[in-house]
């Protein structure tokens, strides 16, 4: 069993910059291949971003170079750095480890002036 725990969402301006983290119980953490995924009102969840046990990323294409994804496997924590926000990246993000059922509650984000 995982729990994952999100934290770092709220309000922002358009421009502005967040950080979000989730971090995951038990030992095995550095070998999930961990996620970011949003759910914007009245939308399907979508993938933001992934990154393996080994580092290698991948991003929506949205979101490609304005947010960053990255883990420490000494704190069982994944991050999702997120600059230049949009309104359109207003949505719960939850924390996924792929291929598993493993997911977070998730964090509100708001970006609006």
């Amino acid at each position: 069993q995982v729990q994952l725990v999100e934290s770092g969402g709220g309000l922002v301006q358009p421009g502005g910059s967040l950080r979000l983290s989730c971090a995951a119980s038990g030992s095995n953490f550095r070998l999930y291949a961990m996620a970011w995924h949003r759910q914007a009102p009245e939308k399907q969840r979508e993938l933001v971003a992934s990154i393996t046990s080994g580092g290698t990323t991948n991003y929506n294409s949205a979101v490609k170079g304005r947010f960053t994804i990255s883990r420490d496997n000494v704190k069982n924590t994944v991050y999702l750095q997120m600059n230049s926000l949009k309104p359109e990246d207003t949505g719960v993000y939850y924390c996924h480890v792929e291929l598993t059922g493993y997911w977070g509650k998730g964090t509100l984000v708001t970006v609006s002036s």
